[in-house]
């Protein structure tokens, strides 16, 4: 079992969002993407607000980043979830999403609500063993086909997992 280290990191300056990008239009178009693609998409279309960005990492590599933006009234969506190929399978997603539970928490985030494509068949699953439910469209994302929420429970000195 690897032991992760997840640090709060600046989306804009992460080679991993990057990758994500990459990674995401790849997908899309069931084919390789080049640098002039993904920069164009970077400067064109991706949504740059992503004000909390955490970052899980291994023995100083890092391995996978989930954001997080502010939607007001106590939701916060998240966004960019992406693992390096290497590091799949390997707990970093489940890290990340206990991690942005907390730091939602913090910033007094009571409902977390994603998108996410048909395509991303993990990702829907994922999302789904950690309390995520489907809901209908909340956001005008042009490429998502599924929804999802989560309501957040405050952990209390009572609550067992809170004094581990």
């Amino acid at each position: 079992m690897t032991n992760w280290t997840v640090t709060v990191a600046d989306a804009a300056h992460s080679p991993l969002n990057r990758e994500y990008n990459a990674e995401m239009i790849s997908r899309y178009w069931g084919r390789p993407t080049n640098d002039a693609e993904i920069d164009a998409y970077e400067r064109d279309e991706q949504d740059h607000d992503v004000p909390v960005f955490l970052v899980a990492s291994s023995d100083g590599e890092d391995a996978g980043c989930l954001g997080m933006r502010f939607l007001g009234d106590g939701v916060g969506e998240l966004t960019r979830m992406f693992v390096r190929m290497p590091w799949r399978g390997k707990g970093v997603a489940s890290t990340l999403l206990v991690a942005m539970e907390a730091e939602a928490l913090k910033h007094g985030v009571e409902v977390l609500r994603l998108d996410t494509r048909a395509d991303l068949v993990e990702a829907r699953s994922l999302y789904a063993k950690h309390g995520f439910a489907e809901i209908d469209r909340y956001n005008d994302a042009e490429y998502a086909d599924h929804w999802f929420e989560k309501r957040l429970k405050r952990l209390t000195s009572a609550d067992p997992v809170a004094m581990s």
